[in-house]
């Protein structure tokens, strides 16, 4: 997820990621905090989730129910350094955020890095948790954003040829594959966008009006006019000379 965004060398440079529901690992939220992006993750399991109290003594009322946790903040007093030299090693390019929350989860449970970072995580998650059960637009947003996210993604699985599951177990070949899906489903969209904009032009010319409204109701994933596997046409004018059946050989 958050790879992504800092790999993205184009001039628009956003700061926030929207994930489903597997995107919201504590980890991930306070690398995303230090690295001042906007991890917006949707919620769907709310039974799995956890609220955590700033101290063992705090008490709220009527959500006092939700809050199963304590923040041990001396942990992240005491790794607050190590925390922001992994980050300066990432905003470096020395290493990827993928990186840096696999190996301490896998291979090491205790290392206390890990432990830091995920204990930071619970501060940023309950907070976004609370403003996603308070804020109405917020859940909207998020739950608009990550239905773009779902159609993008089926929209290169519906392109690839030879269905969307990688058969191969070469991490050489799989890269290929997704690249390659990615490659002509870009260029689709690209050139939904072109026929879009032209449609657009002629109606404004035509003295329809063409809102943002409207704009907002469009989408480059769109599918219905594309034949994935051209256009086959029966000439039934030329037909070939009709075959003639073989004559069977009875065994005796």
């Amino acid at each position: 997820m958050l790879d992504g965004l800092l790999l993205n060398v184009s001039k628009l440079q956003p700061d926030t990621v929207h994930a489903d529901t597997h995107g919201q690992s504590e980890p991930a939220f306070g690398v995303a905090h230090l690295l001042r992006i906007n991890l917006f993750p949707r919620m769907r399991n709310w039974n799995d989730v956890m609220f955590c109290r700033p101290t063992r003594h705090v008490r709220y009322w009527h959500i006092d129910a939700l809050f199963g946790g304590v923040i041990d903040w001396a942990l992240i007093e005491d790794h607050h350094r190590d925390m922001m030299q992994a980050i300066l090693s990432i905003q470096a390019g020395t290493v990827l955020p993928f990186m840096l929350l696999r190996k301490p989860g896998s291979h090491n449970r205790r290392n206390r890095l890990s432990k830091a970072f995920r204990e930071l995580g619970r501060v940023v998650r309950t907070l976004i948790l609370l403003r996603d059960v308070s804020e109405v637009e917020f859940r909207q947003t998020v739950r608009a954003e990550t239905t773009k996210i779902e159609s993008y993604n089926a929209f290169p699985d519906w392109t690839g040829f030879g269905g969307s599951v990688i058969k191969s177990g070469d991490p050489v070949e799989q890269n290929k594959q997704i690249k390659y899906m990615n490659l002509v489903a870009n260029a689709i969209m690209l050139h939904n966008v072109a026929d879009l904009t032209d449609i657009l032009e002629n109606l404004v010319a035509e003295g329809y009006p063409a809102t943002q409204l409207h704009v907002a109701c469009l989408s480059p994933c769109t599918r219905e006019h594309i034949r994935r596997f051209g256009r086959l046409i029966l000439e039934m004018e030329h037909l070939p000379v009709p075959l003639k059946p073989r004559s069977l050989q009875l065994a005796t």
